[in-house]
């Protein structure tokens, strides 16, 4: 896959390695992912591929008013910018049950939403928003095949009656989020999306037939929420496609996203015929996917030898060895994983028609701001 490289109009002053956005690739990338959903109303997309306020702000103006969020800190986050509602997409055990209390008392303009999937986690939730005075807005979450958190459909009925009883819990809903659809073709992946919901569609009748809420359905991340976006009364929660990094852009070419972050970084070593040494190690991107954790436009066919916390060394391709690029030279590296690349810089330089615009915060990169 060819990259595009970023073409910016003056790096001299810019130290690298840097997190580059670029302003106008994430807007239409934005408007693309409201025309899939079916509006803005529908969205209630995942903040943790861009931990930026700034960036939830420029969501907000298009429309969004719900987010998914990773960490108690993104949560409050999203209370300072002002969203409607936000879920807490990770069950709450230990002292994030208190911070949690503490988050939706503190913003109470923002209805925050737990998950879980517990009953005993579920039941100290409900005793700790009990002695708070309060009742907590909860999701159930269902398990439908990744095995990461989440209780099977089989069982999900009998915990999701036991907390609707729980005083001090108001439940709403279901999260459903299928990470494991990663299949490469858009038919495949909607006929295991459907396969995977309708006993989370019939769970949700049989539940409405008793009187319980279930009006909040919240499934999917990018691969699948096109999927999901065929099912009426349910919110989609896409997140990577916002910014989009090279691992979905060469995985999922059926998604219209264009790849909106790449990382600057300058050649600073020539240490062997035909080899070149950038001032990229995995301190400065993802370290999660195998290598190639990046890909370097313009160099995309260029081999990975070895990568360490502030060095990253390529060789170029056999018969190519005189093409490499010269010590000092500025390129730009597109991630294969984009979320925790965000959070290792403390802010985002932002561009726009080859210019440096904006400094973005990475606003909640730590797991704790306030509370």
């Amino acid at each position: 896959m060819k990259l595009n490289a970023f073409s910016l109009e003056d790096t001299q002053q810019i130290v690298s390695p840097a997190l580059i956005y670029d302003l106008q690739i994430i807007e239409r990338n934005v408007d693309r992912m409201i025309q899939m959903a079916g509006g803005a109303q529908r969205l209630w997309p995942h903040v943790k591929t861009h931990k930026c306020a700034d960036m939830v702000r420029l969501l907000m103006g298009k429309g969004i008013s719900r987010f998914k969020c990773a960490t108690i800190a993104e949560g409050e986050m999203v209370g300072q910018c002002g969203a409607a509602q936000a879920i807490l997409s990770y069950p709450l055990v230990g002292p994030n049950i208190a911070r949690f209390i503490r988050l939706a008392e503190a913003f109470p303009k923002t209805e925050y939403f737990a998950i879980g999937d517990d009953e005993e986690q579920i039941r100290l939730l409900s005793d700790a928003a009990r002695q708070a005075g309060m009742r907590v807005n909860f999701l159930l979450d269902i398990n439908d095949g990744l095995n990461r958190t989440g209780v099977c459909t089989a069982r999900a009925g009998e915990l999701y009656r036991k907390a609707a009883a729980m005083p001090g819990i108001r439940i709403r809903g279901m999260h459903v989020y299928d990470g494991h659809r990663h299949e490469g073709q858009l038919a495949q992946r909607g006929e295991n999306v459907r396969n995977d919901v309708l006993p989370v569609y019939a769970l949700r009748g049989e539940l409405e037939k008793e009187g319980l809420d279930c009006g909040i359905m919240v499934m999917g991340g990018t691969p699948s929420f096109p999927c999901h976006a065929g099912y009426p009364d349910v919110f989609l929660s896409p997140g990577t496609c916002l910014i989009e990094d090279y691992g979905y852009a060469s995985s999922f070419p059926d998604l219209p996203f264009e790849i909106g972050a790449m990382v600057l970084t300058r050649v600073v070593s020539h240490p062997a015929p035909g080899v070149f040494t950038l001032d990229l190690g995995y301190k400065g991107v993802a370290a999660d996917p195998a290598i190639p954790r990046a890909v370097i436009a313009g160099y995309e066919d260029a081999v990975t030898l070895m990568q360490n916390e502030e060095h990253w060394v390529l060789r170029m391709p056999e018969g190519r060895e005189a093409e490499r690029p010269q010590i000092g030279q500025v390129l730009y590296a597109a991630p294969v994983h984009i979320c925790p690349t965000s959070a290792l810089y403390p802010s985002i330089l932002v561009a726009k028609e080859g210019k440096i615009v904006a400094e973005w915060p990475v606003t909640a990169r730590n797991r704790r701001i306030t509370i």
